[in-house]
């Protein structure tokens, strides 16, 4: 028998330390060969840590949570053969799912394996076998299951308490098949027959996506004194031309919201105003104004706000706008993006969509000096002189750093996108 040594493997160009965010496997599991073991984060891409071998595992290096340098070891493994001192597992791309709640069993049960075999053809083997887990009675009140954020979200979703259901992964975990075959049997939630006080309290630990969120957001807050400011803006033109636009398009083009128009109206209000599409590095004062225009979208994911970057916005049509949009959008809630889609934005939208409210102060994404809050659309009376008359209305909440953007500039920039969207053919004309 040999050991093998599992190092945490280079994640990223740059990169010196990764954090760790999850751990599929306990002491004591037999693994196979290109069975995913962990996954480690670095800024807003997760990656997961494959084994090279079969073995067992007899350590793992590290707590979620815990940030761990590269080239550490993370993992030992008991494998046939004489073993190697240190290898570097390989690594794969992985969901951008990172747990915001961390829950772990207090002593999970170990899980029935099958002994290492033998033939005198082949070397031997490590046979590993799924774990046995009492279907008969739910998990005890204070054990916590384990099972991935995507299961947990689906299982939210449903209304089911992962406590009544079976795992079958390692160390139990309840995997996508395991909520199916729960679905199957048609449990359901337990109804509650009376009102009864719930004096529960969860321990949440911030890891993973959601600790680089609150980061980011730490930083923009103590370091950027915002301006926020807010206009309406009529978007009734605006709206029929994009209805008969979609009415008349392509099979093969993207279906287009307000974004692509006000990602084209940005592009034409920065030629004139270039001081808001610049990177502010206050701890060497120097802000580098760029002349492309990469337009950061926020979106919203299971694990959390991420900012998949629409590269070159100024030579892109309003259709290609919304294509890049749509499958950036794609990329992220299904946590395929690259580090390369997530990085190199310049300013940045956010909107809530229907949910996007009146009015809101929206964060800027740390070292940009803009943001520009897309609120929702709704029918206001406005006064045109003579009567009242339904328009639909769209207020802009917008954030400036007010250290390198002052007050001035920043309502001349948003009035030349509301003038632009208002008589949005002017979109379109060249300069």
């Amino acid at each position: 028998m040999g050991e093998y040594v599992i190092k945490l493997p280079d994640v990223g160009e740059g990169v010196a330390e990764a954090e760790l965010v999850e751990w599929n496997v306990k002491v004591g599991d037999l693994v196979r060969e290109d069975m995913v073991l962990a996954a480690v984060m670095t800024d807003k891409a997760t990656v997961e840590i494959p084994s090279p071998v079969d073995g067992e595992i007899i350590w793992l290096g590290g707590e979620i949570g815990e940030v761990i340098p590269i080239g550490s070891p993370i993992i030992r493994l008991k494998i046939e053969g004489e073993g190697h001192a240190i290898a570097e597992a390989p690594t794969k791309a992985a969901k951008i799912d990172a747990p915001a709640t961390v829950e772990r069993p207090a002593e999970p049960a170990k899980p029935e394996s099958q002994p290492a075999t033998t033939t005198q053809d082949s070397k031997p083997s490590v046979a590993k076998a799924s774990p046995v887990f009492s279907t008969s009675a739910p998990r005890s009140e204070g054990e916590k299951p384990l099972a991935s954020p995507a299961v947990r979200q689906r299982a939210r979703d449903a209304g089911v308490d992962l406590r009544q259901v079976s795992g079958t992964g390692p160390a139990g975990r309840i995997t996508h098949e395991d909520l199916d075959t729960f679905f199957a049997r048609g449990s359901q939630k337990p109804g509650v027959a009376t009102l009864s006080p719930d004096n529960s309290v969860k321990e949440i630990k911030v890891v993973g996506l959601r600790r680089k969120i609150a980061e980011k957001m730490a930083i923009a807050k103590s370091r950027i004194p915002h301006i926020t400011y807010v206009e309406e803006i009529d978007v009734t033109s605006l709206e029929e031309l994009r209805a008969a636009l979609n009415a008349k398009k392509r099979p093969d083009q993207a279906k287009l919201t307000i974004l692509p128009f006000l990602m084209r109206a940005m592009v034409k209000a920065i030629a004139d105003q270039p001081q808001v599409n610049a990177l502010y590095d206050d701890e060497a004062n120097i802000i580098h104004q760029y002349g492309g225009v990469h337009i950061g979208i926020a979106a919203q994911t299971p694990g959390g706000l991420v900012v998949p970057v629409v590269k070159h916005t100024e030579a892109r049509t309003l259709w290609d706008c919304a294509a890049e949009v749509n499958l950036l959008a794609d990329a992220a809630k299904a946590g395929t993006a690259t580090r390369e889609q997530l990085t190199g934005s310049t300013i940045t939208i956010t909107s809530l969509g229907s949910m996007g409210g009146i009015v809101t102060t929206p964060v800027i994404n740390h070292p940009e000096v803009a943001i520009i809050g897309v609120n929702k659309i709704m029918f206001r009376p406005m006064w045109d002189g003579t009567n009242f008359i339904p328009r639909k209305m769209m207020n802009l909440s917008s954030s400036f750093d007010h250290r390198i953007i002052d007050g001035w500039n920043a309502a001349v920039f948003i009035q030349r996108i509301k003038a632009l969207l208002e008589t949005p053919a002017m979109i379109f004309v060249e300069d």
